[in-house]
């Protein structure tokens, strides 16, 4: 059986290089787990799912919730983005959407997850972004589906940094793209 293998895995060891100066900090979270659910938000199935979840699914746009280990991120009016470790298992999410009143579809091989924290993570990110990251705008629990130096992501922040979700295609696009912009902001 061949080895897993994660879409950035061949840039540990340049992003751990570009983390040296302690003014950011790249890494790739290889293999979370990716739900992606579309349910009516005002249906039992949508409570049953937010049960299963330990949260309620969040209905204002562009928003996230956690509960434990789990994110649950808005993208759309009836689609959320279900983020969770490795292994999770979503069988108890399916079973609330059973009988055809909604989906339940694992998203985990399409996306991979890159993390940026550290002071200068927002002026990177700023370099290839055209929304407003500043914190009092997009903070701890907001989402975007926007497009990061034209490749769409899911865009995360965290108390401590940023969750930029990217397709697995454009994995390696992107991860050159961070390191040149974090060579030219660590200057």
């Amino acid at each position: 059986m061949a080895e897993r293998r994660s879409p950035a895995a061949a840039f540990t060891d340049r992003f751990a290089a570009a983390s040296a100066s302690g003014a950011l900090e790249l890494a790739e979270i290889p293999f979370l787990t990716h739900v992606n659910v579309r349910v009516d938000p005002a249906s039992q199935a949508a409570e049953e799912v937010g049960a299963a979840l330990g949260v309620p699914l969040p209905v204002e746009p562009c928003t996230a919730v956690r509960a434990g280990e789990l994110t649950v991120a808005w993208l759309g009016p009836d689609e959320w983005l279900v983020i969770a470790p490795e292994g999770y298992r979503s069988e108890l999410l399916r079973k609330a959407v059973d009988g055809g009143s909604g989906s339940v579809v694992d998203v985990s091989a399409q996306r991979t997850t890159l993390r940026l924290a550290g002071p200068k993570a927002r002026d990177v990110l700023s370099h290839g972004c055209t929304i407003d990251l500043h914190p009092t705008v997009f903070g701890p629990g907001a989402c975007a589906q926007t497009t990061l130096a034209r490749t769409q992501v899911v865009l995360l922040p965290q108390d401590d940094g940023y969750l930029v979700l990217v397709r697995s295609s454009f994995a390696a696009y992107l991860a050159e793209w961070l390191l040149d912009a974090a060579t030219e902001q660590l200057r």
